[in-house]
């Protein structure tokens, strides 16, 4: 349904952050699987903001405008503080494959705190701080090999298809589609999602056939230029068989077949978490 993040507060509080364009989906999907009459559920999305500050000097510039210790977040933790006066809760998620933290605060603070964190780092950092939009993020988190929902996850794709089996608790206990990926688990899966590097001249893109021996065999679900390791990636679902790296296979661009590699994912890995 969507790739969300829960954050717990407690035993009795979690706060669902989704993804915005998913936002009266999920909620109409949480809601009509209420099973329990004394778990109260509200929509709070119009009561937050989200600013996320990205990059291997995330840390530093923000920790100029809070004293909450940043340094003790850990990767995928978050902390109740405030940033630059404003209450707000800071998480340690970032969804690029470097370093990064999203500030959640009333959404009348949103400017201010833009303005100040854009602020922050223009002052010591050689780049400075940028604004950058979802296109940029999409090219950041290709290259961690990141999947994302509504491209390696949708309503027609399972985790273990695409590799999150890692999150795939099933031996927690019994939840929604359990018995499905449990039957999946024990057969094998018939795909796989693999990364690839296009290995003549080319632009992958979303949506384009993949073939192997001349037959079609997959889909690209994201693919483009890779700016900072200069090559041309993407990502796509393959026959399980052709999953392995090395595999040469071939990406229909726009009626002409360009040669493509299988190779391991993530693309590109910073040097510590």
């Amino acid at each position: 349904m969507d790739d969300l993040l829960v954050y717990r507060f407690g035993p009795e509080h979690l706060l669902l952050v989704v993804n915005a364009s998913t936002t009266d989906k999920d909620w109409d999907w949480v809601s009509s699987h209420k099973r329990d009459e004394n778990v109260r559920l509200s929509n709070r999305s119009s009561d937050f903001c989200q600013i996320a500050l990205q990059g291997p000097d995330a840390l530093r510039i923000l920790q100029t405008l809070t004293h909450t210790p940043l340094e003790d977040i850990k990767y995928y933790h978050f902390r109740e503080g405030r940033v630059d006066g404003v209450e707000a809760i800071i998480s340690r998620t970032g969804y690029t494959g470097e370093d990064g933290f999203e500030v959640y605060a009333a959404p009348e603070h949103a400017g201010r705190l833009w303005e100040k964190m854009l602020d922050a780092g223009r002052h010591g950092t050689p780049e400075g701080t940028q604004p950058a939009g979802l296109a940029a993020r999409n090219t950041l988190r290709l290259e961690a090999g990141m999947a994302l929902y509504g491209h390696e996850i949708t309503d027609e794709t399972t985790l273990l298809e695409a590799n999150l089996g890692w999150i795939t608790k099933l031996g927690k206990g019994d939840f929604n589609g359990r018995e499905a990926l449990a039957r999946q688990k024990d057969e094998g899966v018939k795909r796989r999602l693999v990364g690839f590097e296009v290995t003549e001249r080319g632009i992958a893109r979303d949506g384009q056939d993949v073939y192997s021996g001349g037959a079609r065999v997959g889909e690209v679900t994201s693919g483009s230029p890779a700016p900072y390791l200069k090559k041309n990636i993407g990502m796509a679902y393959v026959p399980a068989e052709l999953a392995s790296p090395g595999r040469q296979i071939h990406i229909d661009v726009r009626g002409r077949m360009v040669g493509a590699q299988v190779v391991p994912v993530p693309f590109y890995k910073r040097s510590s978490q």
